[in-house]
């Protein structure tokens, strides 16, 4: 087990795939208004949290364990060791955190379109497996 990561049980994993589906949701409510630049950083947001919540089911689902490090990169170099594809789409994410959350500019409408498109690709892949 590396340091900072959880042993995996069916109830984290379930309830982790519930929250990725959830964020993912009230994301796809919010797409259409998201020209207003408020409910942007709050999509982008959402999207996150779906994506890092959808990594956490596959992580669960490869290694038994999922990251539990306050430092999402962590979770991306876990990810990457056996999936480089969604890890790219997880790191993205981890990247547009920081932007939507923590700083003053808002998210744009490509930032919107990534974090999209990451989201989807992290929940599906959590679904499927």
């Amino acid at each position: 087990m590396m340091a900072k990561a959880k042993q995996c049980t069916p109830e984290i994993r379930a309830g982790r795939l519930s929250k990725a589906n959830q964020f993912l949701r009230a994301a796809d409510l919010l797409a259409p208004n998201i020209d207003d630049e408020e409910l942007a950083d709050v999509y982008v947001t959402l999207c996150v949290h779906a994506g890092i919540a959808a990594a956490d089911v596959i992580c669960c689902a490869k290694l038994s364990e999922h990251s539990t490090s306050p430092n999402h990169k962590d979770a991306v170099v876990m990810m990457a060791t056996f999936d480089p594809v969604n890890s790219v789409f997880l790191d993205a994410l981890v990247e547009m955190k920081t932007h939507s959350g923590y700083t003053e500019l808002p998210s744009t409408a490509e930032l919107c379109e990534s974090a999209g498109v990451a989201a989807a690709a992290l929940v599906r892949a959590a679904r499927l497996i």
